[in-house]
This record gives structure tokens, sequence and C-alpha cells, in this order.
């Protein structure tokens, strides 16, 4: 993956992200028999995708390596209660990245 910014307003398109991110969560999932599972906004990745916590280091990974440091993934989920990450949906990941990536683009 490269680092770029998807196009849209301010940079950061939400429909972009969120096709950025399932492409993510689908190499993250792959051997784990749930890669045909369905990703959208309300998708949860504890209970509906059954992530661990060493398939959000991946995703994190994943993250930075398509948008750079400006997605801080870590600090993000740092300031959460655990009940908050087991309930973290695709669509709030997703207006997290957006919303770095518009702050990115005001510097």
């Amino acid at each position: 993956m490269t680092t770029t910014h998807p196009a849209g307003p301010q940079g950061a398109d939400e429909d972009a992200i969120l096709a950025d991110i399932t492409v993510m969560i689908a190499e993250v999932l792959e051997d784990d028999g749930l890669d045909g599972t369905e990703v959208g906004k309300h998708t949860r990745f504890g209970r509906d995708l059954e992530f661990e916590s060493i398939d959000l280091v991946t995703l994190a990974g994943h993250l930075e390596a398509r948008y750079g440091r400006d997605v801080n993934f870590a600090e993000f989920v740092s300031s959460m209660e655990l009940d908050d990450i087991i309930e973290l949906t695709v669509g709030r990941l997703v207006e997290y990245v957006s919303s770095c990536l518009k702050s990115a683009g005001a510097a």
C-alpha cells in the first residue's frame, strides 16, 4: 500500500476511506475464515468481525502504511474504555481517519 490521501472534500472522502478499510479488514481476516463477512459502517470489530488484539495491531499497521502517521490508531484507541473498543464500529474508525486527514490537510 502507498501513503496517499483519498480525494474528496478536504481530502477525506468517507466512502473512499470505507472502501480502503474494508480491504484492510479482508486482508487481516483472510486466514480466519471470515473473509466473506459483509463489512459496513455499523460493523463492529469485536462482535461482528471477531477481531482480537493482534488483529487490531495488524490493522493499525495497514492504516499507517496507507495514510501515514497522520492516522494514529494506537492514540485513537488509547482514550477508550475496553467496552468502547469491543463495540468499535467501522464507521467510527472511518470518521476518525477522515478527521485526521482533514486536520493534516489544514496544516
